[in-house]
């Protein structure tokens, strides 16, 4: 039994393909990171430069691994892009500031439609008219 396989907290045949592809891209880049830790401590308490060197590049593809699984997860996952997509590269603000924006526009995506819902039906929207909408968790 491999590694990706024995931390499944559920029968491998019960989960769809994509669900334990997920799984190995999730561990998979766990690992990845825990690699990057080492190289950069090694690097930094190493007293030859040479050695140094060669563990700094090897943090470096280990950072390029990393950043390939994340593509691919963003890729596979609307849950991850929808994230990836309000926290990566959203300037210089505190990562908190970026996510109060992000649930006032939530906040106001949710509103619209709840009016959107009330003007389709001709009533007013409930908790209780809402509840056999789905929400997708892909």
């Amino acid at each position: 039994m491999n590694k990706t396989s024995a931390t499944l907290h559920e029968p491998a045949g019960r989960l769809h393909d994509r669900t334990v592809d997920m799984h190995r891209a999730l561990v998979s880049l766990q690992e990845e990171l825990q690699a990057i830790d080492v190289y950069r401590q090694r690097a930094e308490a190493c007293s030859d430069g040479g050695l140094r060197a060669t563990f700094e590049h090897h943090m470096r593809e280990e950072i390029e691994h990393a950043a390939m699984l994340l593509e691919w997860m963003r890729r596979h996952d609307a849950a991850f892009a929808a994230q990836f997509d309000t926290y990566l590269y959203s300037g210089e603000k505190p990562v908190a500031a970026v996510e109060a924006v992000a649930d006032d526009a939530r906040a106001d995506a949710a509103t619209a439609a709840i009016e959107e819902n009330a003007v389709d039906n001709g009533e007013p929207a409930t908790i209780g008219s809402m509840k056999e909408t789905a929400w997708p968790i892909t």
